[in-house]
Order: structure tokens, then C-alpha cells, then sequence
């Protein structure tokens, strides 16, 4: 199988195996806020972790709050002047979109950076508790209605 991209450098100067610290390198986020979903597991942590690095207020919105704080705990081990927060948020129910909203609203903070992260794949067919298939709910209309405060 031939490689698409071959390792070879781009016009930025980065390529597949770039690092996100490679790419940020240089970046000062210091006065910034970033809420980043399903950031407890993976990439959404990484984000997480490389943009506490450059100096981002991270808002960890998570599903999980115990996977959430473990994750944020690993973070300030190494970075232990990160500013991080975990919140609960599920993409899959309207209800607790509003309610994320509504508290993050509630702490006064600006939002300088979305990185809607959290998704699901390939899941068996379930409906989530607003009776909408659970993968489009996750991955759409909870993601419309976080980025836009409007119901779908």
C-alpha cells in the first residue's frame, strides 16, 4: 500500500508524525479558555494537555467524572501550573447540553477555543434517553446545540 503522505513535510513545515507539541511549539495561549469534549481518554486528553502547556485555561467537558479528573490529575503532574476544569457534559442528551451551557455561562469566563472532540462509532443501534439514534445525537445534534445554545 502505497503512503499517502510519505512522512514528507507540508508547506507548514509538518507532517503525519508532527507532534501537537511540534505544532504548538512557540504558542503562547496564556489569557485563553478552551473547552474540549470527551477530552478524558486520547486525543481529546492530548488536546488537553498540549494546550494547558501553552498556557490555555482547559475546560475538560466529559461524560465521565471520575475518568475526567483522572485525566486532569495526570495533566497537572506534569504540568502543575495548568489551569484545568473538569465539567460533566453528554453530548447524547439535550439536557445536559443545556445544563453545561448554562453553568459554563454561569462562571463569567469567555470561550476562546471549542474543539468539539467527543464522539462515537460504529455503536450498536440505541436511542438515547431523547428517544434520537444515540451516534447522530452524539455526534451532531449535541454538537449543533452546544455550539449554537438552540435546540434542534
Amino acid at each position: 500500500m502505497m503512503r499517502i503522505f510519505g512522512g514528507k513535510k507540508g508547506p507548514s513545515g509538518f507532517s503525519a508524525s508532527s507532534t501537537a507539541e511540534e505544532v504548538t511549539q512557540g504558542i503562547d495561549g496564556t489569557g485563553l479558555t478552551a473547552i474540549v469534549t470527551g477530552s478524558s481518554s486520547g486525543i481529546g486528553e492530548e488536546t488537553s494537555r498540549v494546550l494547558a502547556l501553552r498556557g490555555v485555561h482547559v475546560v475538560m467537558a466529559v461524560r465521565n467524572l471520575d475518568s475526567g479528573r483522572k485525566a486532569k490529575e495526570a495533566i497537572l503532574k506534569e504540568i502543575p501550573t495548568a489551569k484545568i476544569d473538569v465539567m460533566q457534559l453528554d453530548l447524547s442528551s439535550l439536557e445536559s447540553v443545556r445544563k453545561f451551557a448554562s453553568e459554563y455561562v454561569s462562571l463569567g469566563r469567555p470561550l476562546n477555543i471549542l474543539i468539539n472532540n467527543a464522539g462515537i462509532m460504529a455503536s450498536p443501534f440505541t436511542l438515547s434517553q431523547d428517544k434520537i439514534e444515540l451516534q447522530f445525537a452524539t455526534n451532531y445534534l449535541g454538537k449543533l446545540q452546544l455550539l449554537t445554545g438552540k435546540d434542534s
